[in-house]
């Protein structure tokens, strides 16, 4: 059955994927960004969205629901990452992370919910990732952020049960987007050697894997199985094997040996 699909964050990378997949197989697509006029996008609608704007993000739902009278699936996939050290990170990065990243994702949630609990079915997917499962050094702020989705998408999949409405949380490894050159890096104000040597190394090793990273039709052949399907599974990972595994290890090593190693990987001896 053909849906209605809500992405955010669909002007590039990831999203823009998804989007375009999607719409490929028939579904009414309606993707958004913050800059639509700037693009030339004919495989879907897309629509204007800031998704740290509460009055934005409203109008859009009910641009679409007006449209077409109901969203089947929303995929929550806008967001942004800072880099640097968390030790002499202002504030002010770390609000401006959450309002994207989590907040975000709860503004436009709560946005759609009420739609779908009244029609009685509809699907939530989550886009967090490999780092919301653990985290990753000089990359804090986002995998703080992505621990937020993580509790938050626990918490609504209970809330719903009883509503038909399910909610999925899709955690990818590292793609090769253009998420690396935007990427917002924040150099530290400590004149301290080692502690900038090991962010260089650490923000160095991040922008390697991305560039060797999946292609982002891999993320979206997920997301497009993952609405064809009646029951889909709570998570998903989805990335190269050897990223992908690393959550189980995290369960099954000991603290301290896996912190070992994830903090050897990234340069910090």
């Amino acid at each position: 059955m053909k849906k209605v699909i809500l992405i955010t964050g669909a002007s590039s990378g990831l999203g823009l994927a998804a989007a375009r997949a999607l719409a490929a197989q028939g579904h009414r697509v309606y993707g958004t960004a913050r800059h639509p006029e700037q693009m030339q996008e004919n495989a879907f609608n897309l629509i204007l969205m800031d998704v740290t704007d509460d009055a934005s993000v409203q109008h859009a739902v009910n641009l679409i629901i007006k449209a077409e009278g109901r969203i089947d699936v929303l995929v929550n996939n806008a967001g942004l990452a800072f880099a640097g050290p968390l030790y002499t990170m202002p504030v002010a990065y770390a609000q401006q992370q959450f309002e994207v990243n989590f907040f975000g994702v709860v503004r436009v949630s709560s946005a759609v919910l009420p739609s779908m609990i009244q029609q009685k079915s509809g699907l939530v997917i989550n886009i967090s990732s490999i780092a919301g499962l653990l985290g990753v050094p000089y990359h804090g702020l986002y995998s703080a952020s992505k621990f937020a989705v993580e509790g938050y998408s626990e918490s609504l999949r209970m809330e719903l049960k009883n509503t038909g409405v399910k909610v999925v949380v899709v955690n990818p490894g590292d793609f090769k987007t253009s998420a690396t050159i935007n990427r917002q890096h924040v150099a530290s104000t400590l004149n301290h050697q080692q502690l900038n040597a090991e962010s260089e190394a650490a923000i160095a090793r991040m922008a390697a894997d991305e560039a060797k990273g999946s292609h982002p039709d891999l993320l979206a052949a997920l997301i497009c199985k993952i609405v064809k399907q009646s029951h889909p599974a709570q998570r998903y990972l989805v990335g190269a094997i050897g990223q992908t595994i690393v959550p189980t290890l995290k369960k099954i090593l000991p603290a301290a040996v896996f912190t070992k190693l994830l903090s050897a990987y990234y340069g910090i001896k």
